[in-house]
Order: structure tokens, then C-alpha cells, then sequence
């Protein structure tokens, strides 16, 4: 686990450091990583700097009041699905000053939700403003808490790549 949390952060720091270099804003949709990108990347000094803020964003009444998703989509897609990842940045967007947006949705465990998505079954959503929605889906295996630290390492990867 040490490893992991490690990994993690210097994933953040490196993220930063790129944000700074291209002087943009990042917002971010947390579900399944209840604020834990977030915190990485305060971690690291020069964050405010880049770093617009979160929304954290755990049950389905937190996705429609927070960032405007609809509760019949919700119903309709299930709460980790692409389709919820991608309504997820979007509100992001919309609700944030923020040059790039990413939204995490998944299901850490140890037990599932009864939806028949399987535990440690992730999507992530990146988008930079006025550009397209890339979505990602990721099977992680472990304890909750490595669960949610392997989707953080995946996110920080998935705004660098569209960063580059």
C-alpha cells in the first residue's frame, strides 16, 4: 500500500508541474475517490496555482444537486457507468472556471451495490474545455483503499495524456 500511495503522489506532483507549464485550470467530479485526487494534488506545492477545486460528489442526490445531473439518466445508466462519467465532467465544466475537467465514478467495495456492476469496476472522464469527452473504464483489483488509489494514479494519468 505504501507503494501505491507513493506512486500516487508523485503522479501528482508531476501533474502539477505540467498544469503550471501550460498555465491551466483543473476541476474535478470525485465519486468513487471521495476527494483523494483532490487531496494528492494539494498536497503538492504550487497546487492553487492550478488546481480551481472538486466536487465530491458520493451519492446520486450529491451528481444532480452539485453538477446538474439528471436522476432519470442516473437511473436509467447506472451510477458507474460512461455514460455518468461523461454527464460528470460535463457538469464539471459547466459549473467550474476550470480549462480541464475530470470525473471519476466507480465501485470500490468490499461489497457491491446490487446493480450487477462488478466491485472494483471504474470509469473516468477527461475533457478539456470545448474539446472532446474521452472516457476510460478500468477493472482494479484489491482492498477498498487500493481500489481507490489505483483510480486516482488512472485519472492523474488520463489528464496527462490530454495535456499532451
Amino acid at each position: 500500500m505504501d507503494k501505491l500511495i507513493k506512486q500516487a503522489e508523485k503522479k501528482a506532483a508531476y501533474l502539477i508541474k505540467k498544469l503550471k507549464a501550460v498555465s491551466q485550470k483543473l476541476a474535478l467530479a470525485e465519486s468513487c475517490t471521495g476527494g483523494l485526487i483532490s487531496s494528492l494534488l494539494a498536497q503538492t506545492p504550487g497546487a492553487s496555482l492550478v488546481l480551481w477545486g472538486s466536487f465530491v460528489c458520493y451519492t446520486k442526490e450529491a451528481k444532480v444537486s452539485m453538477l446538474g445531473l439528471k436522476k432519470i439518466e442516473l437511473s436509467a445508466n447506472g451510477l458507474v457507468s460512461e455514460k455518468t462519467a461523461q454527464s460528470m465532467v460535463e457538469g464539471v465544466l459547466k459549473k467550474s472556471g476550470a480549462d480541464i475537467a475530470a470525473a471519476v465514478t466507480g465501485l470500490a467495495g468490499p461489497d457491491g451495490d446490487g446493480s450487477g456492476v462488478p466491485v472494483g469496476t471504474v470509469w473516468a472522464a477527461t475533457a478539456l474545455r470545448d474539446g472532446e469527452i474521452k472516457t476510460r473504464v478500468f477493472h482494479f483489483k484489491g482492498s477498498r483503499n487500493e481500489v481507490r488509489l489505483r483510480a486516482a494514479c488512472a485519472v492523474l494519468e488520463e489528464i496527462q495524456k490530454i495535456l499532451n
